[in-house]
């Protein structure tokens, strides 16, 4: 057995057959309720299948945005604009519309929370005074 794999599958079960794979909709899930680490963790295991392809890159964005998210809620400020810009960087490679998202979403949170970081100069952890952001779920998924 598999600690970390079993909490994979506890944490995307409820997700199969809802038109994408369970792991992927997990991550929006997870993402959502603002437990950034869960995303990271059950999107990864997507991505260490899709590395190579063309979803591999946007896998890694979207780990990249949720690890951002773990480093604000630490307070590691300039991890976490490291990771948003790194997000932002793979995205811009994709079309507006890609995995069911619309990209350009994407790249809009992405890039407003690195001013929210840069406006206070990597010294104000914007998360302590915004509300954690939420992902529009992908087309034909369900939820959203």
């Amino acid at each position: 057995m598999n600690p970390k794999k079993d909490k994979i599958r506890a944490l995307t079960r409820a997700w199969t057959g809802h038109g994408w794979d369970a792991r992927y909709l997990g991550y929006f899930e997870c993402f959502n309720q603002g437990r950034f680490y869960e995303a990271h963790d059950v999107l990864e295991d997507l991505w260490l299948e899709a590395r190579g392809t063309g979803r591999g890159d946007f896998y890694k964005a979207l780990i990249q945005l949720a690890g951002a998210f773990v480093h604000l809620q630490k307070d590691r400020l300039p991890p976490a604009a490291a990771l948003l810009r790194r997000a932002v960087d793979h995205l811009r490679g994709y079309p507006a519309a890609f995995e069911g998202v619309h990209v350009p979403g994407l790249l809009a949170l992405a890039e407003e929370w690195i001013r929210a970081l840069e406006g206070g100069g990597l010294g104000v952890n914007p998360l302590r005074h915004r509300s954690p952001p939420r992902l529009a779920w992908p087309v034909g998924s369900g939820p959203g």
